[in-house]
């Protein structure tokens, strides 16, 4: 079993008797000499769907729950449904907004590398590639002769989603974003 320090977004869990799927950790320093790690875990309890909070200390192990991954392609929404499709064997896995809400900032049509994650043979989330390439649809005017200069300008994306990118970067712009830092990597 591992510890606490290798836990990742993403992962399974078992704590307290029941199923938690792991959405963020927080990783906090406790001051003075000797003080080991502290591991926040944000997570979903998959029964409820009550959001929990764990901590555990980075040497505390940690139970997780068997996982596995298919690959999968966003398909269409049926109103609050988002339908995602295995790109194998063509089945379907519904998601509710809510649920998917967050990673919905980085899917489109076009995103390939999306995984859905089965607990039990029971679709419980999305995990996203680690970088996606989308469109800007607005931004401020790109400055001539910016390129040298290190200043950004927000930009929103076909998404919805809303990064800092350089001056230069124009509306119409393909851009290539980083999903676990909501950053902007490069052009595409």
């Amino acid at each position: 079993m591992p510890k606490a320090s290798e836990i990742k977004k993403g992962f399974a869990i078992e704590s307290n008797g029941k199923t938690l799927l792991v959405k963020d950790i927080e990783v906090t320093t406790p001051g003075g000499r000797g003080g080991s790690k502290i591991y926040k875990m944000r997570c979903t309890d998959l029964a409820t769907g009550a959001r929990v909070e764990e901590r555990y200390k980075s040497d505390d192990v940690v139970e997780t729950v068997e996982m596995n991954k298919k690959a999968v392609s966003f398909s269409y929404v049926d109103g609050d449904d988002y339908i995602f499709m295995d790109n194998a064997d063509y089945s379907q896995y519904v998601f509710k907004h809510a649920d998917v809400e967050d990673d919905l900032l980085f899917i489109n049509e076009d995103t390939q590398g999306i995984h859905v994650i089965l607990v039990n043979g029971e679709s419980v989330g999305l995990e996203l590639p680690s970088s996606v390439e989308l469109v800007i649809e607005e931004t401020d005017p790109s400055i001539k002769g910016a390129s040298a200069s290190a200043r950004t300008k927000p930009a929103r994306l076909s998404t919805g989603l809303v990064v800092q990118v350089p001056e230069y970067i124009a509306t119409g712009d393909r851009v290539i974003i980083n999903t676990a830092e909501r950053k902007y990597m490069s052009r595409a």
